[in-house]
């Protein structure tokens, strides 16, 4: 991992190119099908307990800054007051940042209406199918090889999370991506003055609350334990406690789902996107916690890659290059 300041400031700008241009390329796609997913352009606010969680919102900020992304660095007064909600918050409030620009939306619902809609437009999905090995002739790979028999394709994306470097390692790519635990809980609001109108992010507790439509998601935590998915009540227990210390009221949180999932982490942060080393293999991996953020961007790079289009942002330290010097 890194963790220094020089490489984080580095790494934070690598993924803020991607997040800012996905965006942009979610709202291309809005404009251009008719998917909707509880879409809400709201706004992100970044709330810091301490002096030293405020230096990074700085640090961030300079980022932000260099991109030119509207941005906001706040004290804890004026951080509560960007969001009326907050304003029954029992949490220590030292500083924030906000991000009037940013959006939230269900990448769940997203996805299944973006699949209804391609398969409108001709696109055959190949659902619970499982991918033995990829296949290929000479230097370059020609597709896969499935439970179901041979797949040939012009040009192959491998696109699976954790489940990639186990599939790129016969073909000699070491693809440093490792599963990293999180936890969310979904809740209903019962009363719309009372719930956020844009998403909170509780940097002390690495813990992000998002409002999607009628209902608000409160996801985080950080563990590295294989691909273990099984819920803990404790962590149910502790995202419950941040939530309703910023938002004590107006939401179910006893009839809360909760869910569990292994995030595809890279050492660094930034996702590994485009060339694998072999003709006709692209990548489109680790993504960590930022696969939703990071989505349309990066599959609008890999897809200009694959047909022989310049994309639109810089790959520096993008690439699995950064790995293999």
């Amino acid at each position: 991992m890194e963790c220094n300041a020089t490489r984080f400031r580095i790494n934070k700008l690598r993924m803020q190119r991607v997040a800012h241009y996905s965006l942009a390329c979610l709202k291309r796609l809005m404009a251009e099908t008719p998917i909707a997913f509880d879409f809400h352009a709201g706004g992100v606010l970044q709330l810091f307990q301490t002096e030293a969680e405020c230096q990074y919102g700085n640090i961030a900020a300079s980022a932000l800054k260099e991109f030119g992304i509207p941005h906001n660095v706040l004290n804890g007064r004026d951080a509560l007051a960007v969001e009326p909600a907050l304003r029954e918050a029992t949490s220590k409030v030292a500083g924030g940042l906000h991000l009037p620009s940013d959006a939230s939306g269900d990448s769940h619902i997203f996805c299944q209406a973006l699949t209804a809609w391609l398969r409108g437009q001709g696109v055959k999905f190949h659902f619970g199918t499982q991918v033995r090995r990829l296949l290929h002739e000479g230097g370059r790979v020609v597709g896969c090889e499935t439970a179901s028999g041979a797949l040939k394709a012009d040009a192959t994306v491998v696109a699976l999370g954790n489940q990639a470097p186990a599939l790129l390692a016969p073909l000699g790519i070491k693809l440093p991506v490792y599963p990293l635990k999180g936890f969310s809980i979904t809740a209903l609001v019962t009363n719309p003055d009372q719930a956020p109108t844009m998403s909170v992010m509780d940097e002390h507790n690495k813990v992000m609350i998002s409002r999607l439509g009628n209902r608000i998601r409160v996801a985080g935590m950080a563990e590295l334990v294989g691909h273990d998915l099984s819920l803990k009540a404790d962590r149910r227990d502790v995202l419950v406690r941040v939530a309703r210390s910023l938002l004590p009221n107006g939401i179910d949180y006893e009839n809360a789902t909760f869910w569990t999932g292994l995030r595809p982490m890279t050492p660094d942060g930034p996702p590994i996107l485009g060339i694998s080393g072999w003709d006709g293999l692209f990548l489109n991996s680790g993504h960590g916690s930022n696969g939703w953020t990071q989505a349309c961007g990066t599959s609008r790079v890999v897809a200009d890659l694959v047909c022989g289009r310049e994309p639109e942002i810089d790959l520096d330290g993008l690439t699995i290059e950064r790995f293999r010097q």
